[in-house]
């Protein structure tokens, strides 16, 4: 019911003239486009060195099934999804907060025709293109390496770009939500939490039983299962209750972060 309202009340013309705003900002100069570039090297350094240089050490682990795979072919679909929720939570959190807080970017917005919906499916939208770039590229280290198929991969990509969809979602509304740029400090250490904690590393299989039901329960874990099983070929039903996860924290974000805007900025 939410999604059909929320899709009701946009214009695509709209959205794409907020998208339209954040190309214009992209071109006028190259700092963030360094800024880009340098999310994208922090998930290849942790495959490099974990995935390969552990994984030297570790050999190989069962994924379920009875099937083996390389720890390093473990390791890279779980950076994949850690890629791409880092690029939608970028965008979607300090850059957000920033325009909504201090360059009152969408309050001069909401001066023209387009509405907080709009701004919020536009924000998004723009997240997922960020997303979408780390996702595409680490990709490619992946089948240049080896750690997955080509056709597998194409598999993968999609479901990445839904992991970056669900997390630029909540993490637009959590913004929506913060005080000052303090606030940003207990986002970051629940993001890095949920990155050593989430199956990334080793088989949630392995925690103690209380650890591994809070694992269970977390967004990332249901990230990572999703686009390791596609990127493996370990193709089963689980895949789309992870998807489904994904995709109510898609809706829900996003529609929660369109009434915080229309209450703090329209009021």
């Amino acid at each position: 019911m939410v999604s059909a309202m929320v899709a009701a009340r946009l214009s695509p013309v709209r959205v794409g003239a907020v998208m339209g705003r954040n190309v214009g900002a992209l071109r006028s100069g190259p700092a963030y486009w360094l800024v880009v570039v340098s999310g994208f090297f922090e998930p290849v350094l942790y495959l490099l060195s974990i995935g390969v240089g552990v994984g030297a050490l570790v050999g190989r682990l069962e994924v379920g099934g009875g099937r083996v795979v390389d720890y390093a072919a473990f390791v890279a679909p779980a950076m994949l999804a850690v890629s791409a929720m880092s690029g939608a939570l970028a965008e979607t959190t300090f850059n957000f907060f920033f325009k909504m807080k201090y360059a009152k970017t969408f309050e001069a917005i909401l001066a023209t025709p387009v509405r907080p919906v709009e701004i919020a499916v536009g924000e998004l939208a723009w997240a997922l293109v960020r997303s979408g770039v780390y996702t595409g590229a680490f990709l490619v280290v992946m089948v240049v390496m080896g750690l997955t198929g080509g056709w597998w991969a194409l598999a993968a990509f999609p479901a990445a770009m839904l992991v970056g969809l669900a997390f630029g979602g909540v993490g637009m509304a959590l913004s929506t939500l913060m005080r000052g740029w303090q606030d940003f400090d207990l986002l970051s250490t629940g993001q890095f939490a949920l990155f050593l904690f989430s199956g990334t590393f080793s088989p949630v299989s392995d925690y103690p039983a209380v650890v591994e039901a809070v694992v269970v329960a977390m967004p990332l874990f249901h990230a990572v299962e999703l686009v390791r099983g596609l990127a493996i070929g370990q193709v089963g039903w689980g895949l789309v209750g992870h998807a489904g996860y994904l995709v109510v924290m898609a809706v829900a974000g996003l529609a929660f972060a369109a009434r915080r805007i229309q209450r703090t900025l329209c009021a």
